[in-house]
């Protein structure tokens, strides 16, 4: 029973000394030192690991530090360039962020594909950004939806300093809707407010407006005479935009003759590729588990492109799921016809993006990223995304629908397991040339790897 009890105690100061006050007051080299000393196993850790992934420009670690809360180092990403994308006639090549090996390359072959074939078209339907004021109200609705005219000119009048500037560029606060939700949960309502902010994505905007206007509408409720003192209480739950932005839509398609597709699959005439092509986007439209992965493959292309311009991808892809679910049953994000002889493929795409303001130009590479781009206004970087998730979607298909997704994805990946099992450089190139033709697995190249060590000869 002793011993329990010690195993106790030790347990419980063990878990105490993985607890700390005051982490992020630490200099970083004490933040690393209490990580190394508390969550890995001793003599496991390299001390000059971390170290070695800091800028080696102290002013450029400085900004990088200082995006993120209690920073240790740098975390690598590929940055890589898909070149050859002719979007609305003119050329791109196009920066992308993203650590899976197959997707750059793959992006860039059916860019290279479509450019002989016109390209993609990319059109902006609508920039809207979308906000909202939460709040319970109990006193009488008839009241509060008959001063709603008023309310509005209040809240647009009292937030007017935080939207000159938005305004002054062709911005600000397009529309504002009270909602009443008292048939879903007791007391609740809504503003639901239409934003305009140009070419920047506007988070920071938005929600400065919205916190105002739930200050302008409590007192507002509070003072106005319409109201009844058993009336006039609001409790204000949160204000806060939406990352559910229907309004902010790019659409993007391909098309050309199906005869023009010769040459999409070598097993295949174009006629026949096209409608194999159809049917598999057809089957993401009618199956969400089908769906999901398809989308996926279009946010490979979407996400690393908006990570590269320094844009909230993580806001960008939970946008464009709630997109694919909108008709209450998540389905595919693109459609693909084949009539009279033509194969259309497109999109509709929420993207709500920016390209002043933010990350665009604290960060060098997402500077960079813009400067290839040609320093895009926010609806052009929309075209480019959305191009570029399209691309990515048709070359993941043309790979299904004919010689199966693994044959180059494991290709691309056979270096990364070269690197993996330690591979020289002359047992790489070996290795390249062994694989050719060849189905490339782990198994396969640790094999090919033994025998060239013990001399073996591989036909």
């Amino acid at each position: 029973m002793a011993d329990q009890n010690n195993s106790a105690n030790l347990m419980v100061a063990g878990d105490r000394e993985k607890r700390v006050e005051g982490f992020s007051k630490l200099t970083r080299e004490e933040k690393v030192a209490w990580i190394a000393q508390g969550f890995l196993e001793p003599g496991s850790y390299e001390g000059d690991l971390i170290a070695s992934f800091l800028h080696p420009d102290a002013g450029v670690q400085r900004i990088l530090s200082g995006l993120s809360e209690n920073t240790l180092c740098n975390f690598p990403m590929p940055y890589g360039i898909a070149p050859n994308f002719l979007i609305n006639d003119a050329w791109y090549a196009v920066p992308m962020v993203i650590e899976e090996s197959s997707v750059v390359a793959a992006a860039s072959s059916a860019a290279k594909f479509w450019s002989a074939r016109g390209g993609f078209q990319a059109t902006v339907r609508s920039t809207v950004k979308l906000g909202q004021v939460h709040f319970s109200y109990k006193g009488n609705k008839e009241r509060l939806f008959q001063a709603q005219e008023e309310l509005r000119s209040r809240l647009r009048m009292e937030a007017a300093a935080i939207t000159a500037n938005m305004e002054q560029r062709g911005g600000g606060v397009l529309g504002i809707d009270l909602l009443d939700f008292t048939h879903l949960e007791p007391d609740y309502y809504q503003l639901l407010v239409r934003f305009e902010t140009c070419d920047s994505m506007g988070a920071n905007f938005i929600n400065s407006v919205l916190e105002q206007f739930g200050r302008s509408l409590a007192e507002f409720v509070e003072i106005h005479p319409a109201f009844e003192d058993t009336d006039r209480e609001v409790d204000l739950i949160m204000a806060i935009l939406s990352n559910f932005t229907p309004e902010c839509i790019v659409h993007v398609e391909v098309a050309c003759p199906v005869e023009a597709l010769e040459g999409a699959c070598e097993h295949m005439d174009g006629p026949a590729f096209a409608e194999k092509f159809r049917k598999a986007v057809r089957i993401a439209e009618i199956d969400p588990y089908r769906a999901t992965t398809h989308n996926k493959g279009i946010f490979n292309g979407v996400d690393a492109v908006a990570l590269a311009s320094g844009n909230d991808f993580r806001a960008v892809e939970a946008c464009g799921h709630a997109y694919a679910a909108k008709d209450g049953a998540y389905r595919s994000l693109s459609h693909c016809t084949v009539e009279n002889g033509i194969f259309r493929f497109w999109m509709d795409l929420p993207l709500a993006l920016g390209t002043v303001g933010g990350l665009t130009k604290l960060h060098p590479l997402a500077r960079l990223t813009l400067d290839i781009l040609g320093n895009p206004s926010a609806p052009k970087l929309m075209e480019i995304i959305a191009a570029t998730g399209l691309a990515q979607n048709f070359a993941a298909l043309r790979s299904l629908v004919t010689t199966g997704i693994q044959k180059g994805h494991m290709k691309m990946h056979l270096l990364n397991i070269l690197h993996h099992l330690g591979a020289t450089e002359q047992e790489a190139q070996a290795a390249s040339a062994f694989f050719k033709d060849k189905v490339v697995s782990f198994s396969s190249v640790r094999e090919f790897l033994q025998l060239q060590r013990i001399g073996g000869i591989i036909e």
